[in-house]
């Protein structure tokens, strides 16, 4: 004899209880999608015009601010695999606006620049950049914008020592 009441498990769990997770309310899946979005909507600035990715306009950018960097100093500043920072400073070269030069005390790595062809592009690039982050903080009421500058300044932080934390854990696992 059969209960004809009793409702498969998977019914009753998904019925009778709010998930655990929901991914919309989720700060890191909100956040990303934020990000995403905002890249999306930034790389309509340099991607026509000047047939760059983000993983050049990054190393652009970043060259832009700093100066000569490694290869490697520029993925540690802009949180980007190496090879994906390898791959954008060979475009760079080849559409010279980056330069290469050897560093002599460790081969292996060189000190990046960029060229004055570079340096023209990050200068028209720098103010329509500028002038897209005003557009987007205009959202945000003038009150509120230092109050969230802080809240990522401090996301960031806390993110850096929570990604060591856990490799650390993992490490002695």
């Amino acid at each position: 004899m059969t209960d004809h009441n009793v409702q498969p498990v998977s019914k009753v769990s998904t019925v009778s209880s709010a998930p655990p997770l929901k991914l919309d309310d989720f700060l890191p899946y909100r956040l990303n999608v934020c990000s995403a979005l905002v890249t999306q909507a930034l790389s309509r600035i340099y991607a026509g015009r000047y047939k760059i990715g983000v993983p050049e306009w990054r190393v652009l950018v970043t060259l832009g601010e700093f100066g000569v960097m490694t290869a490697k100093a520029i993925g540690t500043h802009s949180h980007m695999h190496k090879t994906k920072v390898s791959r954008a400073v060979a475009l760079l070269e080849r559409r010279k606006l980056v330069a290469r030069k050897a560093n002599r005390d460790d081969l292996r790595e060189a000190f990046l620049s960029l060229t004055p062809a570079g340096r023209e592009v990050y200068d028209e690039l720098a103010p329509a950049a500028l002038d897209f982050v005003r557009q987007l903080m205009d959202t945000v009421d003038a009150a509120d914008r230092a109050a969230l500058n802080r809240a990522i300044t401090k996301l960031i932080e806390r993110s850096a020592q929570l990604t060591v934390g856990v490799a650390t854990a993992s490490a002695l696992r």
